[in-house]
């Protein structure tokens, strides 16, 4: 992986939201994620958020999914290579899977198809042990993740 602050002009608000997504533990919005950095008492622009976002992304530093209201949410790639998550619906709870059996099926595919840089979406959702309702709760929470509340 390429030095993600190289692409981007250092600075120190682009070093204050490096550090602040690395200390996230789940996926987050660039409005969250806004919102956790000026409550920290940095001076930083949303629009400046979202820049900074996209750049990692195009530096495959960052993990992106989609809520499901469209909105992109984020999560440091600390390993350096694209990995897959488990994100509970409930609460946005997320866990690295296992997905080299999709990274494979993905390049038997486009060494098959003729294709040259192909890439691929998987995600994977449910309800984590700590949002599912016990017997007295009955149903299942309310599906906050693809909502987008």
């Amino acid at each position: 992986m390429s030095d993600p602050t190289r692409q981007q002009r250092p600075t120190r608000q682009r070093s204050a939201l490096l550090s602040a997504l690395a200390s996230c533990h789940d996926f987050v919005s660039a409005q969250d994620l806004h919102a956790r950095m000026t409550e920290d008492g940095a001076r930083i622009g949303l629009t400046t958020v979202y820049r900074a976002l996209r750049d990692l992304e195009a530096a495959d530093a960052v993990d992106v999914v989609q809520a499901g209201a469209g909105e992109r949410l984020y999560r440091w790639r600390p390993a350096g290579r694209h990995r897959h998550y488990l994100i509970c619906r409930a609460c946005g709870s997320s866990r690295p899977v296992d997905s080299e059996v999709v990274e494979e099926w993905a390049g038997r595919i486009a060494v098959d198809s003729g294709f040259a840089a192909v890439e691929h979406t998987v995600e994977l959702t449910g309800v984590c042990a700590g949002c599912q309702p016990t017997a007295d709760e009955g149903e299942l929470p309310s599906r906050l993740w693809d909502t987008g509340v």
